[in-house]
Parts: structure tokens; sequence; C-alpha cells
């Protein structure tokens, strides 16, 4: 089954850079049979994610659902990737 996992941030957003860089570390360090999509939105390209999460940025959804906001705990997230969804 192949994992989803979403940031959701904006351009020059330093904390966007620190998820995405957590997020490619975990799903490096899951080995290479771990199935696992990253999808990046922009709020700037979308009002509804904008109106959602301006507060939030970086927010990670894994498989659609709210993971994080901010920071990513990179051992949580390694732990939801994990499981079976």
């Amino acid at each position: 089954m192949t994992r989803t996992v979403t940031i959701i941030g904006k351009p020059g957003c330093h904390l966007c850079d620190d998820a995405r860089d957590a997020v490619n570390r975990v799903i490096a360090g899951l080995g290479p049979a771990a199935s696992v999509t990253v999808d990046e939105k922009s709020i700037l390209d979308d009002p509804a994610l904008n109106e959602r999460y301006w507060e939030q940025i970086p927010v990670i959804l894994v498989d659609g659902e709210q993971h994080t906001f901010w920071r990513v705990d990179e051992s949580r997230l390694a732990a939801a990737l994990s499981t079976d969804a």
C-alpha cells in the first residue's frame, strides 16, 4: 500500500523547508520497501487551504488526515508511516 504525505506550506517559509527535510529523512529511513509519496501544496495557490491552515503552516497530512503542524516529530511520523492505514 502506498502512503501519501502532504506538506502544506508556502514559498519562503523556513519552517516549511525544515518540515520538508524532516519528511525526506523519515522516508529515507524507512528503507526501500516503504512506499510513500510526497505531495506539496501551497496555501498561496489554494484559497481553501489558506483559509483552513494559514496559522498552522507547515501542516503535515498522512493519507489525507492532519498529522502535525509547525514542527515535525520525526519518530512520530516514522511510526505513523510504519503502521497500516
